[in-house]
């Protein structure tokens, strides 16, 4: 069976987001570009990483390879933050299983891979940052055969996707003040409470 590459280099918007009320959220990735959408179904946590792991890609490559992350004097200043919610309908690709993460020194982007899981298999990989590099030898890679998303943002266009990316986070039920745990709006069995609803 073929697997799909879905590829935006760079896309039109990019972003983490949801579907349903808290509680009952499916998170998504969504690329649009070239009259394309691509949405791609992973869970909270992934979202999470993602945004943690990018956070280290760009300080790593500022401080390894000299990257500018501020704004060009010619590109102009970003547009108010992308509070817009995903764009209708939603279509699961796939499910990821794993998320890649790499550093193009030779065109200072970040590019992302979101890989579909494979069969019965669905793991949170903490994406390793790394420079890509020219060679061929990606004959060797063990995913190949399943579907992707693939996308190559600036530095700026990282920065957004993670601001973003922890709203969508934090916007889901309050934590329990005592177990942490997210509330319920029908109720909450607290075990630090015995079970007993708060």
């Amino acid at each position: 069976m073929t697997h799909q590459v879905h590829a935006f280099e760079p896309p039109e918007r990019f972003v983490a987001g949801t579907v349903g009320p808290p509680g009952e959220r499916s998170f998504f990735l969504q690329a649009r570009g070239g009259g394309r959408v691509v949405s791609v179904a992973l869970e909270k946590v992934q979202v999470a990483l993602l945004a943690e792991k990018l956070e280290e890609l760009l300080t790593e490559a500022a401080r390894r390879f000299g990257v500018d992350l501020e704004l060009p004097p010619e590109e102009p200043a970003p547009a108010a933050s992308d509070n817009e919610p995903l764009e209708s309908p939603v279509d699961e690709e796939f499910r990821v299983g794993t998320l890649g993460l790499a550093f193009d020194v030779d065109t200072a982007t970040v590019v992302i891979e979101a890989i579909a899981a494979g069969e019965g298999e669905l793991d949170v990989d903490e994406a390793e940052a790394e420079a890509v590099e020219d060679d061929d030898d990606d004959d060797d890679e063990p995913d190949e055969d399943l579907d992707r998303l693939r996308v190559r943002l600036t530095p700026q266009a990282t920065r957004e996707f993670i601001s973003r990316a922890r709203r969508v986070v934090a916007a889901g039920r309050p934590p329990c003040p005592l177990c942490g745990q997210p509330l319920d709006p029908r109720g909450h069995l607290c075990p630090r409470h015995n079970g007993y609803h708060r």
